[in-house]
């Protein structure tokens, strides 16, 4: 078992006792990576609720399994690798998203009021609720990433976003290190061809329609090009090809918790509507999405 030094002697007794049956001592090593495990589950299924029993479900069953565990990888690792499987079985059974996607959800928007209207709700019930430039990039690399076959989207966000090396990935997917470095070759360029097919963000035409567009409607105080610029990926778009940009947007996402930032209200309910229009649940005449 190989644990941090300073930590060693309490994250062992913690073992020893979740063995035992202590459900608590269980808990106080899953705890650190929570809130990482969640965020990744959302981003894999695009749904909240999804998230959340996937993680309860990996949570019961790796305390279920824990004498299985044999220490080869770490406990993080390890409870990854449950939940992967559990949401791998889960997404099989889904369609992949198409790159016109946030257009269809759009339109569906524009022909249901209650869609728009639950937006604006949201806006107007909490103060706090920001919806910017940073979050759409990263709601785009979350359903750009839906494109990709699921196992591709696994190891691009295990490697990308969440900051897994090769092996610890193959140890999770169960898959040797040849194939998990020719599943991130292929994911990165499917992600790179989407957001130069589709994302003008950064362009000879200037702001990305779509960006300005929502965001003129969520926050129609701001302005949007200065908003635009104190974002490091338009201050170097310039200087940058398009696979640097790529790297630039991934360097964006991890730094949001999209379960917890200003925009995650925002983000869920436009998520939603992408899960509509890609047929994943019914349209609701209520403006929500189950």
């Amino acid at each position: 078992m190989h644990f941090a030094d300073s930590n060693e002697t309490t994250e062992a007794q913690w073992l020893e006792h979740a063995l035992g049956g202590d459900i608590r001592s269980f808990q106080a090593l899953f705890e650190p990576f929570q809130a990482q495990l969640k965020s990744y589950l959302y981003r894999l299924t695009a749904n909240r609720e999804d998230a959340e029993d996937l993680a309860h479900d990996a949570f019961i069953r790796a305390f279920d399994r824990l004498k299985q565990f044999e220490g080869r990888s770490s406990l993080k690792t390890w409870v990854f690798q449950i939940a992967t499987h559990l949401a791998y079985n889960q997404l099989k059974r889904r369609k992949r998203w198409t790159p016109d996607v946030s257009e269809q959800a759009k339109a569906l928007v524009l022909e249901n009021p209650a869609l728009a209207g639950r937006i604006q709700n949201v806006l107007q019930a909490d103060p706090e609720t920001r919806y910017e430039i940073k979050e759409h990039i990263d709601t785009c690399f979350t359903c750009i990433g839906r494109n990709l076959p699921i196992e591709q989207q696994i190891t691009l966000l295990l490697r990308d976003v969440y900051g897994f090396n090769i092996e610890e990935i193959s140890n999770i997917l169960g898959r040797s290190a040849g194939s998990v470095k020719h599943l991130l070759q292929s994911a990165r360029g499917s992600m790179t061809d989407i957001f130069d097919r589709r994302c003008a963000l950064v362009n000879k035409n200037g702001v990305c329609h779509q960006c300005s567009e929502l965001n003129g409607w969520l926050n129609p105080k701001q302005d949007q090009q200065a908003a635009l610029m104190q974002l490091d990926l338009v201050k170097g778009s310039e200087r940058y090809d398009r696979d640097a940009l790529y790297k630039m947007r991934a360097a964006l996402v991890r730094e949001i918790d999209p379960l917890r930032s200003p925009g995650a209200p925002l983000q869920e309910i436009l998520l939603g509507c992408n899960r509509m229009a890609m047929g994943e649940v019914p349209v609701d005449s209520n403006g929500a999405a189950n």
